[in-house]
């Protein structure tokens, strides 16, 4: 039995004069922090403590997002303000930006106005490039599609309307860069380049370098689409692939890839790439004189007897493609004899026990090898070779060229490990099976397997049926297990499998298969095929048309929840762009099969952000980094050769007229953008 408690204490209680207890009584008495703290259980305390971090966690995930509200609503105030001054002739200088000021202006003429010390002392500096947010963030243009806060920045400038504005601007105090647009010049790592150089209309219609092309008088903000001709549109084509040929020509010629930035160049295969892989769009856009130099090179430099290994798949679509593409629009033989050469020094890759190529193969010693960390291929690159020794063989009756990529086609045929028509990524060179099962994509390292089937179909006059069968089993594939809609537009798109789950992730590369499955539907195949084009078509180009920049990012991934506020985000590993044809690869398709004028202002758009993002003004475009950010996107220092083999060459054919250019009823194209021609039937 426990004994009472015993009180080691008195309680006493007092009253003032002003009737205000006060007692020492242990009940009253204030306890400190820590005594309440420590009279805590242990659980109880690793709960309180757990809260808290958990509390701390979430204010740091939300404070960015918060400070971004805020700010854009301050930014929206600041707008509205600047535009509403704007309406009276009035130009104040927004928050945050410093004001560009002539050389020769001097500060007393501003009228009623205090001039920061900073101003004045960039009288005396040299004119450093700045980009005001204000102005970077003005109210989005009409005319733009896209939700309003993805639209495009509506001061793209309007060179031309900005030489007849000069003697105005003159008078606000307007820097002579400003002439030629109103967005300053983008300092990327000591190199400018020049965002007027837009074709906003194109500056190609006047002038070759980015100078003034015809003028709407009295509009800053760019045009609607349907405001430029389709002359100035295709001209605009043709003097983008010419600035993109003076930087190569400048600073990278006989090289594989211009660095516009560095005004350098890089190294592949050290087989002049970029210069094969133009060889026939410049004889499409009519660009003789810069083809006429280009065969010069090729018979005087062009030499494959190098001890250099090469990429099996780079090197057929690209050099043997581009050669043989070449030689059926001049019939000049020079390009098939580089051909045959090239074609012969490939031919080792296919000597394996399986018969599926390697990756690799040293042109100069006749040897052959998978990649350094593996010994599979991937399926893309074994079976997307078929097109061009198929056609070397026709052209010269050696049989050994078609019989070897025939060979890959027949043990894919028949290989297990496909869903639904769907093949895994990479195959074994060893065993010729499959590995890495359970990833079904018709991105990167598959995605030109299902082009290839359709395409080698109408190649051999739709005799294949054994092709034929495998493409449409891969399509109803695509439709029953990776076609979805997003929320909340209910854009259609394919993702990916991944073990059973979809990972609603799409890269650009996708972007094929509408024009693919357009070209299937002209030939014959279900209607179905078409609709299904016309569905992945708008998704395409919601992903440029959903950029700041107007550009596509590399990879998206779409929203599947309900209430979501848009369906394309990218992640910031994503967010580059590499100049890439795919999307206008298929505008092409869906125009020439529909006659359907919007794919034709979407690939208008396309250049257009292009020139405006990309164009680097001593010559040559460059990808960049970050399609989500209009005033710093981040040059990669890197024009890739398919930006002149395949994107302008399809933006030339989708913005003439001329329909009989590259007719589709006489010519494939190879994943590289090289038409060869489709044989003729037997009977």
């Amino acid at each position: 039995m426990y004994s009472p408690v015993r009180k080691d204490y008195v309680a006493l209680t007092l009253r003032d004069q002003y009737s205000h207890n006060y007692t020492n009584g242990k009940q009253w008495r204030r306890q400190s922090c820590w005594r309440k703290w420590k009279q805590l259980s242990r659980m109880q305390r690793s709960l309180i403590l757990f809260l808290l971090a958990l509390l701390l966690a979430c204010g740091i995930i939300t404070y960015p997002s918060l400070t971004q509200q805020w700010r854009g609503l301050s930014d929206r105030a600041s707008e509205d303000e600047w535009d509403a001054e704007d309406i009276k002739g009035i130009r104040p200088i927004p928050p945050g930006a410093v004001p560009k000021v002539n050389p020769d202006y001097v500060p007393e003429v501003v009228p009623q106005k205090v001039v920061p010390q900073e101003v004045i002392q960039e009288l005396s500096r040299p004119i450093v490039p700045i980009l005001p947010k204000p102005l970077e963030m003005k109210k989005p243009l009409p005319n733009k599609r896209g939700p309003p806060v993805l639209q495009r920045r509506g001061n793209a400038s309007d060179p031309e309307v900005k030489e007849k504005q000069e003697p105005a601007q003159k008078n606000e105090g307007v820097q002579e860069e400003e002439k030629k647009g109103e967005k300053p010049l983008i300092s990327w790592r000591g190199t400018v380049i020049e965002a007027e150089q837009a074709t906003d209309p194109p500056p190609s219609v006047q002038e070759k370098e980015g100078a003034a092309g015809p003028s709407k008088a009295g509009e800053a903000a760019p045009l609607p689409a349907a405001s430029v001709s389709p002359e100035d549109r295709v001209e605009a084509v043709r003097e983008a692939f010419r600035h993109a040929w003076k930087g190569y020509k400048e600073f990278a010629w006989g090289h594989d890839e211009l660095k516009p930035i560095t005004k350098s160049y890089g190294e592949w295969f050290g087989l002049g790439l970029t210069l094969i892989d133009a060889l026939d769009t410049m004889w499409i856009l009519g660009l003789k004189e810069e083809f006429e130099e280009a065969r010069t090179w090729v018979k005087e430099k062009l030499s494959f007897n190098k001890n250099v290994d090469v990429n099996l798949f780079e090197s057929t679509i690209r050099i043997l493609g581009g050669l043989l593409s070449t030689y059926h629009l001049t019939g000049d033989e020079l390009f098939l004899d580089k051909a045959k050469d090239i074609g012969s020094r490939l031919m080792p890759a296919f000597k394996t026990p399986s018969k599926i190529p390697f990756s690799d193969v040293n042109i100069g010693k006749g040897t052959a090898r998978p990649p350094r960390w593996t010994t599979d291929s991937t399926v893309a690159e074994v079976t997307s070779i078929q097109l061009e020794f198929r056609e070397l063989s026709r052209l010269t009756n050696d049989p050994q060229y078609q019989a070897a990529v025939d060979e890959v086609m027949s043990r894919v045929h028949i290989l297990e490990g496909k869903h639904d028509g769907l093949v895994p990524m990479f195959i074994n060179t060893n065993s010729g099976k499959f590995t890495h099962r359970g990833i079904y994509t018709l991105g990167a390292r598959a995605d030109s397997y299902y082009e290839y089937l359709l395409k080698q179909w109408l190649q051999g006059a739709k005799t294949e049926t054994a092709l034929l069968d495998d493409y449409l089993q891969a399509i109803e594939g695509v439709r029953k297990n990776l076609l979805r809609k997003t929320q909340p537009s209910l854009l259609t798109f394919v993702g990916e499998l991944s073990h059973g789950r979809l990972n609603p992730k799409m890269d650009h590369l996708v972007c094929f298969l509408p024009g693919t499955l357009a070209l299937g539907a002209h030939n014959g195949l279900p209607s179905e095929h078409m609709e299904l084009a016309i569905e992945l078509m708008e998704t395409c180009h919601q992903m440029y048309a959903q950029m700041e920049t107007g550009l596509s990012p590399e990879i998206a991934h779409f929203n599947l929840q309900p209430h979501s506020r848009r369906d394309v985000e990218v992640k910031p590993a994503d967010r580059h762009n590499l100049l890439r044809p795919e999307t206008v690869e298929s505008l092409f398709y869906l125009y020439r099969y529909t006659h359907d004028s919007k794919y034709r202002d979407w690939g208008w758009e396309i250049l257009q952000s292009f020139n405006k993002y990309t164009r680097v003004p001593t010559g040559g475009y460059t990808s960049i980094s970050n399609v989500r950010d209009p005033v710093s996107p981040g040059p990669r220092d890197k024009m890739e050769s398919f930006f002149l083999g395949e994107t302008l060459k399809y933006l030339f054919l989708l913005l003439s007229d001329d329909e009989d250019l590259i007719s589709l009823d006489k010519y494939v194209f190879n994943t590289e953008a090289h038409p060869l021609p489709i044989w003729p039937s037997a009977s």
